[in-house]
Order: structure tokens, then C-alpha cells, then sequence
């Protein structure tokens, strides 16, 4: 019972999180889930949960949809999760982590601490593909297709709903593709369906709940909250790092 509890929670508070900011899903679930799952059944379960409540804030999207904006990122990202993929016999997970907290560690506070961040006008549409392909990568190898993108779209200087719109649609595919992998892998088996079904369940409210509440948001506020997000992904990760590398 304590299980099916924390999976619930989980899901309730990574939805809700996840409605507010556009991600940051398995940020927040993983911290209920660690101690409870094992990882061969939390991977699948971030996965899907964080679909499920992408699919639900779409409708919130149409503010700033762009798809001639998006599809370089969409683009690079397909490019890069199989390179991604390909990294796990080579490079260690932990150390890819740790190293990824880190960055967010002394990037995004510095940022939030500046009286104006620095602006990204140069590169077009082939950097932002560029930024795909490596969030590609990173979804591909460590599950983490959202830092790399989420802080591109910020230094973009774009209005909230643009961002939001970006780097949102980019997770719901990367997360889509990599739950189809699972599925031919043979990695979705009958374990999957009681804990997809209390995950499912658990999101609707709080993802709705917190995709009403975003819509009050400034874009100030709104660069604030990603920006300390991020940093809180750091932590996490850099945690998760040392603690396997340890």
C-alpha cells in the first residue's frame, strides 16, 4: 500500500510542476519514487506520466506554437537520440550526471542572480538544431532531453509562451519516441500496466491545476521559476551522480 501511496504522490506533485513550468516531471517524481520503485519500472513510469501530462497543457500551447520555430529543434533531436543511445557501452551514466548538475549548478544561479541575462541573437535556425541534436543526445543517453533545450530558450530571450510552446513539444516527442522504443524493446511488460494506470490517473488534476496557474505568470516570473527549477535539477542530479560514482 505505501508503494501505490508514493507512486501517486509522485505523480500528483510532478504533473502539478510540470503544468507550472513545461517540465521538470521527472525532477520531482523521482524524488518520491527512488525509494520505493525499482529503476526498471521508474524509468518507463517517469516516461509515460510526463507524456500523459505534455498531452494534457497542449491545448496551452496554441499561444505560441511555431512549428517552422520548432521544427530545427525537432529535427536535430531525432538526429541525435540514437547517437545518444549508442553512448551508453562507452561513457558512464553517473559521471554523465554529475557532469550535466554541475554545469546547472554554476550557470543557472549566476543567471538568476543577474540584473539582465545575456541574450542569444546569432546562429538561426542551424543552432537552434544544434541544441536539438545534443538534447537528442542527452534524452537518448541519460533521459534528459530538457536542460540543454529549456536554457537555450531562455538565453533565446523569447516571450514565455514561445519558450514553453518550444521546449514542451520537443519533450512530449523525445518522451513519445523513447516510450516506442521501450514498447519494441520488450521493456513494457505486464508489471507496467497497474503502475501506468495509478500514474495516469494521478496527473489529470495537478497538470490541468497547474497549467491554470501558469497562465498568471509574467514572463519575469516565468524566467524565474525555469531558471530555479533548473538549479534544483542540478542538485538532483549531481546527488545522483556522486552517489552512484560513490
Amino acid at each position: 500500500m505505501e508503494t501505490w501511496l508514493l507512486l501517486a504522490a509522485g505523480a500528483c506533485a510532478a504533473a502539478f510542476v510540470q503544468g507550472l513550468a513545461g517540465f521538470g516531471f521527472g525532477l520531482v517524481a523521482m524524488t518520491f519514487w527512488s525509494w520505493t520503485l525499482a529503476p526498471s519500472l521508474a524509468a518507463p513510469a517517469v516516461v509515460f506520466g510526463s507524456l500523459v501530462g505534455q498531452l494534457l497543457a497542449v491545448r496551452s500551447l496554441r499561444h505560441g506554437l511555431d512549428w517552422r520555430r520548432l521544427a530545427p529543434f525537432l529535427l536535430g533531436g531525432l538526429l541525435g537520440v540514437p547517437l545518444g543511445v549508442g553512448l551508453l557501452h562507452y561513457v558512464d551514466p553517473a559521471a554523465f550526471r554529475l557532469g550535466v548538475g554541475l554545469v546547472l549548478l554554476v550557470y543557472c544561479p549566476a543567471m538568476l542572480l543577474a540584473a539582465e541575462l545575456p541574450r542569444v541573437t546569432r546562429g538561426g535556425r542551424p543552432a537552434d538544431a544544434g541544441v536539438g541534436w545534443l538534447s537528442g543526445i542527452m534524452s537518448g543517453f541519460g533521459g534528459l532531453p530538457g536542460p540543454a533545450l529549456t536554457l537555450w530558450c531562455v538565453l533565446r530571450g523569447w516571450p514565455r509562451d514561445q519558450q514553453r510552446a518550444v521546449f514542451q513539444t520537443f519533450n512530449l516527442v523525445m518522451h513519445g519516441v523513447t516510450l516506442s522504443s521501450y514498447a519494441v524493446a520488450g521493456l513494457l511488460d505486464a508489471r507496467m500496466v497497474p503502475v501506468f494506470a495509478v500514474v495516469g490517473g494521478a496527473v489529470l488534476v495537478p497538470a490541468l491545476a497547474g497549467v491554470r496557474l501558469y497562465r498568471r505568470f509574467s514572463d519575469a516570473t516565468f524566467r524565474r521559476l525555469v531558471l530555479g527549477l533548473l538549479t534544483l535539477s542540478g542538485v538532483a542530479l549531481v546527488v545522483s551522480g556522486v552517489r552512484s560514482l560513490w
